[in-house]
């Protein structure tokens, strides 16, 4: 995965509140090993914290003043996006949202930014209160995408993924694929109350991964505004590697058997391993959003 040197990043995308103190913010679930499987399950690369009953504080996370100004300061070009983390995922959010800004008036939506806001620990949103626990999701009541950085370690160490600078890519393309649910409609199919491997919420979940493998397919074609080329240079095979691996890591089959040791389909929220797998590939093949209706099928 490499960026061209020269590309200008834009960090307003990115909200960095890493540091700061966040008032209250209690993430409340059910008590013992119940709540933190649904936890568990629950969220991961999902929506909002108030699918799980967290916290109902909506204090919105400040600028931590420090933070933010160092990323405007480290992640100017791409070649900041080479070599250095946050750098890269501002790149990707840069990249992500260049390609929906073309593509989804050709569906007849209009595309509207979403900043990412990084974090650590806890952090109060328009949704509710959550903490890293919960994972990277995306609030449709502030339009913004959450994101604590150790999650890309977790996902290496905990969930056995092979890691790597695209399956973290893959992370953020999927929440805003949630985004682009959000601005088409879409994303209120998932509120129906129902779980299960047939329910609009995996159904929602699996759309938002096809999504990912439309951007990936096509994130080497929009040009950069400053520099005319795209800020995304190359691709390699071993980066879609990289994204299917981190795709089936997060199965919920594969977390249910991790951490509860049985797999219960009919409590499914987000697909299994190989669903997830295949609407990625589905939408990577294609590079095309209406190629994407898992409603359909």
């Amino acid at each position: 995965m490499q960026f061209d040197d020269d590309a200008d990043l834009d960090t307003s995308e990115v909200n960095d509140a890493r540091g700061s103190r966040i008032p209250g913010g209690r993430a409340t679930v059910g008590g013992g090993i119940v709540g933190v499987v649904a936890l568990l399950l629950g969220l991961f690369f999902g929506v909002g914290p108030e699918q799980l009953g967290l916290s109902s504080d909506t204090t919105t996370p400040g600028t931590h003043s420090s933070s933010q100004a160092q990323v405007n300061q480290s992640c100017r070009t791409g070649s900041d996006a080479n070599t250095k983390d946050d750098c890269r995922i501002v790149a990707v959010v840069n990249s992500v949202q260049d390609y929906w800004s073309q593509e989804l008036p050709r569906h007849g939506s209009r595309y509207s930014s979403a900043r990412t806001v990084f974090f650590t620990g806890r952090v109060n949103t328009a949704c509710g209160a959550a903490t890293s626990a919960v994972g990277p999701f995306y609030c449709p009541g502030d339009r913004q995408v959450y994101l604590d950085l150790g999650f890309f370690d977790e996902l290496r160490t905990k969930f056995g993924s092979s890691g790597g600078p695209f399956a973290q890519a893959y992370v953020v393309a999927h929440e805003y694929g949630h985004h682009v649910q959000n601005l088409t409609g879409t994303l209120s199919r998932s509120q129906d109350g129902r779980q299960g491997a047939d329910s609009n919420a995996v159904k929602v979940e699996l759309q938002a991964d096809c999504y990912a493998g439309v951007w990936a397919r096509r994130a080497t074609t929009p040009p950069d505004k400053t520099s005319g080329r795209p800020l995304l240079s190359r691709l390699t095979d071993q980066d879609i590697k990289d994204g299917l691996d981190a795709a089936a890591a997060v199965g919920d089959d594969r977390i249910q058997q991790k951490f509860q040791g049985r797999v219960t389909p009919e409590t499914w929220t987000h697909g299994s391993a190989r669903q997830r797998q295949q609407w990625f590939y589905t939408g990577y093949r294609a590079g095309d959003m209406a190629r994407c209706d898992t409603f359909a099928r």
